[in-house]
């Protein structure tokens, strides 16, 4: 069977029902070292939160949950999006949030869960914990990933050991370490999102750009310098954005507007093309069918 759920953080408790008849399945504190408010362990096979919550079937769970990858790509739905996680990426679910297993992705790597309360207030706080808004899906650099790896590693140790400290020790210690922990991922995650923000300015000034000048413009790099970006920033931002490079982009919106006059106008396909950027006819056409397999004339008739 495919590594599909944590190992260690995946039965007991009783789901409630929602409003919504979408079930929420609570903590199983019973099955914690020691009985502590949090697991951490390597994710395994064949386990679930609870005997009666399928993972290919929605549901939600009232703790919060990190996955961090060694491996991939992984398939998660969260509140309806789906999002891909390979190696290397980290998964953040929080208390409330709907979500589904992929039943055809193997989950590998480290799962963390915490039981709200666990931590106070204070830290709460400076961790983000509720922070809905921040991005579930966070892609680390390498050094960001170091850091991570290596504090949650510290924290899986402390969870296991069990016979250095008394039971009051062990647990503030383990406060502690999650602390720290949580702090690194709170930093990653309040970054990654002001970096997408950042994204998709960049390409929203790109976007209106181009619709004001793609009839004379198609260069990449005179958008990029008009508006005093290099042009690998704006790669990332339309990237980003739209999953495609600028220089789709642009193609994307002359294509319509081509489409547009060949359909809603009599225009000959000569000044079709001049209207898009294409003194020399030849060259709209073989653009045209580049994009679409098919000739400005053939595209028209087939309207008419």
């Amino acid at each position: 069977m495919a590594d599909r759920t944590p190992q260690g953080s995946i039965q007991g408790g009783d789901g409630d029902g929602g409003m919504d008849g979408i079930r929420t399945f609570p903590f199983p504190s019973e099955l914690s070292v020691c009985g502590v408010g949090m697991q951490v362990g390597p994710m395994g096979a064949g386990r679930t939160w609870h005997a009666d919550a399928p993972l290919e079937r929605v549901h939600r769970i009232d703790f919060h949950v990190v996955m961090l990858f060694d491996g991939g790509p992984v398939r998660h739905m969260i509140d309806f999006a789906e999002y891909e996680a390979t190696a290397g990426d980290v998964m953040w679910i929080r208390p409330g949030q709907v979500h589904r297993f992929s039943p055809t992705s193997e989950y590998r790597g480290t799962v963390l869960t915490m039981q709200p309360g666990f931590l106070p207030r204070a830290t709460v706080e400076a961790t983000g914990l509720y922070r809905y808004d921040l991005p579930p899906l966070l892609r680390p650099s390498g050094a960001q990933l170091a850091g991570l790896q290596a504090s949650l590693a510290l924290l899986q140790r402390e969870y296991e050991d069990t016979s250095t400290l008394p039971l009051s020790l062990h647990t503030s210690v383990l406060r502690h370490s999650l602390t720290a922990f949580l702090l690194r991922l709170a930093h990653l995650a309040a970054s990654s999102a002001e970096a997408g923000r950042r994204a998709e300015s960049t390409f929203t000034l790109f976007r209106d750009a181009v619709e004001k000048d793609f009839a004379t413009n198609h260069s990449v790099s005179a958008y990029a310098d008009a508006l005093g970006y290099s042009r690998r920033t704006l790669v990332r931002a339309v990237r980003a954005a739209t999953g495609e490079t600028p220089k789709g982009f642009i193609d994307k919106r002359v294509v319509l507007e081509a489409k547009r006059l060949l359909a809603h106008t009599d225009m000959p396909i000569g000044r079709v093309g001049a209207a898009v950027g294409f003194p020399d006819a030849a060259n709209f056409s073989k653009f045209f069918q580049q994009h679409t397999d098919m000739t400005p004339a053939a595209f028209r008739a087939e309207l008419r």
